[in-house]
């Protein structure tokens, strides 16, 4: 097993990124690592990486789009009229600050589904406050980081609706016969499981004040915050990012709502003609990264898909397994791995459904433990992971000064926070169902 190349690619990607490499070089040769081992060669690795990329071609055009509505809003006085309500709101608490910010991101699942399309709207204009309240932004990367995946775990609304119809659809498929309500009646565990690591990170491992630099644009913030008042260009901007996410829900287009969005600022005036093209190239320089990152990281799971390497990974636990706590345990640890290396839990489901099911029958495991095993191995590693949205969507709002690092605030601290509770609460829930 330890020769399989799903497990040497993660392994390879994990440590390339742990000693600090660029995450794309590290994605890349983890990439090449998995292709060459699995005898693909490398010609049909990168070929296949290429044609990955597709995958997430809407969410990096997205990220683009919004990262300049961002910049627009930066520029106006949107950023410290924000800041001094919420401000005045938080009271100079920061742990009520990083679980006001949890209690937001979760509406981004479920009540307006519009997953990371917020941050990086509205998370670099409070970095002003972050830092003046010393803020540790990793308690933030992983306030965001629950918001953006505990929701879809625990409830059937949005994009739970979603990640729980797949779950129920491979578990019919693969001789399991379960409702949407038997789903829901028990991944509310691995919610709760995250809420743990939520607040153990909160009050806990980030409590501590962190310091951080001054920004040009925290002096500009920071210089209209006892009286901020709300101008014609505001309107405009507000109006902008308005119709982006109104456009975003009804049409279910994250590339659209942004476009709307800044057409809308243009023709008001809020972006002025002269201007566009600063604007967009703020907006690139913001989140050119991040997106391109999401694009490689889809291709990155087309290789390890194509490799057949995930299968006999798979075959491997089953045969390694020695009962119902050593099945339950190799189970989530696999879907763990596989889920650091494709990026999501909605993708994993059906990699592992087909083996874990005929495994956990034959272990003599109940309809509900096969749901919470099935169900939070997809999610394990989806928060840690380098190549995850729940990573790269808090680090896209939070390194808009650039003093957040990826893997070291957002993608370690993450992983220890809930990959470890959802662990525990999986066997738990597994051995009493």
């Amino acid at each position: 097993m330890l020769t399989n190349p799903v497990v040497v690619s993660i392994l390879v990607m994990s440590v390339l990124c742990l000693a600090k490499l660029n995450v794309l070089l590290a994605i890349l040769i983890s990439a090449l690592v998995a292709g060459v081992m699995a005898g693909l060669g490398v010609e049909k690795s990168i070929d296949t990486l290429i044609a990955g990329m597709s995958g997430n071609l809407e969410t990096a055009l997205s990220y683009i789009l919004l990262g300049a509505l961002a910049s627009a809003i930066s520029k106006t006085n949107l950023t410290p009229i924000l800041i001094h309500h919420i401000a005045n709101f938080i009271q100079n608490r920061r742990l009520m600050f990083c679980l006001f910010i949890a209690f937001f991101a979760c509406f981004s699942q479920n009540l307006i589904p519009v997953h990371i399309a917020f941050i990086p709207i509205l998370i670099p204009p409070l970095l002003p406050l972050m830092n003046r309240l010393k803020i540790d932004r990793r308690a933030v990367a992983c306030a965001l980081t629950f918001g953006l995946k505990a929701p879809y775990v625990s409830f059937s609304v949005g994009f739970g609706l979603i990640f729980h119809t797949i779950l129920r659809d491979q578990l019919v498929q693969n001789g399991v016969n379960v409702s949407l309500n038997d789903i829901s009646s028990v991944m509310w565990i691995g919610g709760v499981s995250m809420l743990v690591g939520l607040l153990l990170a909160i009050f806990v491992f980030y409590k501590k004040p962190r310091e951080y630099q001054n920004t040009f644009l925290e002096e500009n913030v920071l210089k209209h915050l006892d009286n901020p008042k709300m101008q014609k260009q505001d309107y405009g901007v507000l109006f902008g990012a308005i119709v982006a996410f109104v456009v975003q829900i009804v049409e279910g287009s994250l590339p659209l709502g942004g476009l709307a969005g800044l057409l809308v600022m243009i023709v008001f005036g809020a972006i002025k003609w002269s201007n566009v093209d600063i604007v967009m190239e703020d907006g690139f320089k913001m989140m050119s990264f991040i997106a391109f990152v999401m694009l490689v990281a889809a291709g990155y799971g087309n290789v390890l898909k194509e490799t057949g390497a995930i299968e006999s990974l798979v075959e491997a636990v089953s045969s390694l397994s020695g009962g119902q706590f050593g099945g339950a345990l190799m189970m989530l640890l696999i879907g763990l791995l596989v889920t650091m290396g494709i990026g999501t839990s909605f993708g994993t489901l059906p990699i592992i459904a087909a083996i874990y099911c005929p495994l956990a029958l034959k272990l003599g495991f109940s309809p509900e433990a096969i749901i919470l095993l099935v169900g939070i191995a997809g999610a394990l590693g989806d928060a840690g992971s380098p190549a995850s949205d729940s990573t790269l969507g808090p680090t896209s709002g939070l390194n808009a000064d650039g003093q957040h690092n990826h893997i070291w605030d957002t993608c370690v601290p993450t992983f220890l926070a809930y990959n470890i509770p959802l662990l525990i609460g999986g066997m738990i829930g597994a051995m009493l169902l």
